[in-house]
């Protein structure tokens, strides 16, 4: 057995840092498909942290709980809140007034370090590219690490302590490391499984990637002894493996469960591999100039790219093109080159805070109170939504659609109204009222009362049966059925057609079982209530296949209820209400184009072509919502869509006179 190599400064972690963070922004700015740069620096956090208090314990018998949460101050609060107190400012200034207040919220939870729970509460999809993300979304690993830097030391002293009382060696910690790694991981796997949100942004599905560092870090004297042939080879292939596995990973690959573990295992493979200090390891690469500076900026590059990426649209009023991601890479670059010599090393050297820990603490602490206070403050400000030109009187309410010329005047229509403008604060809770939906975890139709509308006392009786754009027509279903003394269920699932083929759900990231067995039972249930009418509609999908459309037809069709096929809705594909707070003198710049809204197209023709060989009749309302080559997002004062696809109950409700004949027709009144 050779001696110990262990070394102070590790070229090749340092080189692995900036790997890690190339890997991160490339990533999110959609320039290279990679994944797991966060999970190799939770690894890397892990080890220097464990390094640093094992090396302490060893010497003190001790940890001084005052200059490790200093260093982390230091080191983490002053760069953190200037990037939070400005990206506040710009989202003030150009982002939507309407998400304003919840993008504070999530700046506020930022500062105190519980991003990644407000995630979990709020059911974010970490990859979707919808526009709802928020600027601080990046801070869930943030978060992370600091709850983990504030139990960490702990911990960590009454294990090595009791490892030492009760066995004279470190075996009770490894033991310990080995169970908290084990038992984060299985957790992971499964969580992943049922509650994605919650495996992604958890801390207890997160904390055994930095145990791992640590596990490596309580093994570096013994790793630092291996022969430097064999200390080579496996840097290298952790080097390899940590590439290469993230490069599988792709957006349908269920994150974190098992897929993390192959960066988190190259990642301590090279850690551990480098504590031989071999000649010719994974360091040979990772030690260079360009790989050193990087590293050293690479918390401010990481700081500052998520927010100029999602604030750019904003900014520039205009789609991220493939050259602005090069601009944001830069930016956020330079950026962070300013933060670590104006900010950063300032903190990190200054010989007072190091001297006086309580002063670094406080220093820190006030960064850390600065920024909570600012975003906390800016909750209660006034919206900064501008006022157009024409928002001046008005009529006194919205009509809404009013036949073929209020939708051709909309697409012309440049300014938002008087009457729409008052509107806009509350259009995004403008959703329907009622009837029911069941969210992506249902599995089974269970009747309830608010599953029935209009009139539940009716003769006859209506089905309507899809997803949410069955959902959304809830508050003009429930007028008709009054008007029609008639009896509407409403049967909805979350992204599941009531056609009979498979979907992958995206939330998931796996085939919609739940779809399939709620779909049953709704039928079943349909059954047994023997409707007079059934209608059909929901969301266009490029998995629908003929053949599916034809059993669930079929089985609509036996069950002797009149069918009625209702078309889909256009899409904007942006967030309607944000697009126009911030366009409130050009809200052309909102309206899409038909061919862009109206989704898939042959498959939509294909639907109505099995509807109509089944008896269906068609409701095309596609003249409720485009005209010359427009889907207007504001018709006759009324917001037509109160997020990026479903529309406003009072644009619903607005249709009914429409949509009644048609269904009276079915009914037979």
């Amino acid at each position: 057995m050779q001696a110990e190599r262990l070394r102070k400064y590790r070229p090749d972690i340092q080189g692995l840092r900036a790997v890690a963070i190339m890997m991160v922004v490339s990533m999110h700015v959609g320039l290279l498909d990679i994944h797991g740069g966060v999970d190799v620096s939770f690894v890397l956090s892990g080890f220097l942290i464990g390094s640093q208090l094992l090396a302490e314990i060893d010497k003190t018998g001790k940890v001084s709980l005052s200059k490790f949460w200093a260093r982390r101050m230091r080191r983490l609060a002053p760069g953190m809140a200037i990037v939070i107190i400005t990206t506040a400012v710009v989202a003030w200034i150009y982002a939507s007034p309407l998400r304003f207040r919840d993008t504070m919220m999530d700046g506020l939870s930022s500062a105190l370090s519980f991003m990644n729970w407000r995630l979990v509460e709020t059911g974010t999809d970490y990859f979707a590219n919808d526009g709802t993300q928020s600027p601080y979304q990046h801070f869930w690993s943030l978060g992370i690490e600091e709850q983990f830097y504030v139990v960490a030391p702990i911990v960590l002293v009454v294990t090595v302590w009791l490892s030492r009382t009760l066995f004279r060696n470190r075996a009770l910690v490894a033991l310990f490391l080995m169970a908290v790694v084990g038992g984060s991981l299985y957790l992971s796997v499964k969580q992943t499984a049922s509650n994605q949100p919650l495996a992604y942004f958890g801390t207890q599905t997160r904390i055994w990637e930095l145990a791992f560092g640590i596990l490596v870090a309580l093994g570096a004297p013994l790793l630092s002894r291996m022969n430097t042939v064999v200390a080579a080879v496996i840097s290298w292939v952790g080097l390899a493996t940590a590439v290469g596995t993230a490069l599988l990973i792709t957006p349908e690959t269920p994150l974190p469960g098992y897929a993390v573990a192959g960066p988190v295992l190259g990642a301590g493979m090279v850690i551990a591999g480098g504590c031989a200090a071999p000649r010719l390891g994974a360091e040979f690469i990772l030690d260079n100039p360009v790989a050193n500076f990087i590293g050293n900026v690479s918390y401010g590059w990481y700081l500052w790219h998520w927010p100029i990426l999602i604030l750019w649209p904003d900014v520039t009023g205009r789609d991220l093109a493939y050259s602005d991601r090069f601009r944001v890479v830069f930016l956020s670059l330079f950026l962070a080159i300013i933060t670590y010599y104006t900010v950063e090393l300032r903190f990190r050297n200054n010989k007072q805070l190091v001297a006086r820990p309580w002063k670094g603490i406080f220093a820190g602490g006030s960064a850390v109170a600065g920024a909570a206070a600012a975003t906390a403050i800016a909750m209660v400000a006034p919206l900064n939504l501008a006022t157009s030109a024409s928002a001046v009187g008005g009529s006194a309410s919205a009509v809404g659609y009013n036949g073929p010329e209020s939708v051709k005047s909309a697409a012309l229509r440049k300014q938002l109204s008087a009457v729409a403008q008052s509107a806009l604060p509350k259009s995004p809770d403008d959703h329907t009222h009622y009837g029911c939906i069941d969210d992506t975890k249902v599995a089974e139709f269970v009747m309830r009362d608010n599953c029935v509308i209009g009139d539940p006392q009716g003769k006859k009786s209506i089905v309507v049966i899809g997803d949410s754009h069955a959902w959304q027509w809830g508050d003009a279903f429930h007028s008709i059925g009054k008007t029609l003394h008639t009896k509407i269920v409403t049967m909805a699932k979350g992204g599941c057609s009531p056609e009979i083929y498979a979907i992958k759900n995206p939330e998931l990231n796996r085939e919609y079982s739940e779809c399939d067995t709620w779909r049953e039972s709704a039928f079943a249930e349909i059954k047994k209530l023997h409707p007079d009418v059934i209608v059909v509609t929901s969301r266009s999908r490029r998995e629908a296949t003929e053949s599916g459309a034809e059993q669930a037809f079929k089985v609509f069709e036996d069950s002797g209820a009149k069918l009625v096929y209702l078309t889909d809705t256009p899409q904007p594909g942006r967030n309607v209400p944000d697009c126009l707070a911030t366009h409130t003198d050009d809200v052309t710049s909102c309206n899409p184009a038909q061919d862009t809204a109206v989704e898939f197209p042959e498959y939509r023709a294909m639907e109505q072509k099995v509807a109509k060989r089944h008896g269906a009749e068609i409701i095309d309302v596609l003249p409720w919502f485009c005209a010359d080559d427009v889907c207007p997002t504001v018709i006759a004062d009324h917001i037509v869509y109160f997020d990026s696809s479903h529309i406003t109950a009072g644009y619903a409700k607005s249709l009914v006179p429409y949509l009644r004949p048609a269904l009276a027709k079915a009914l037979g009144d």
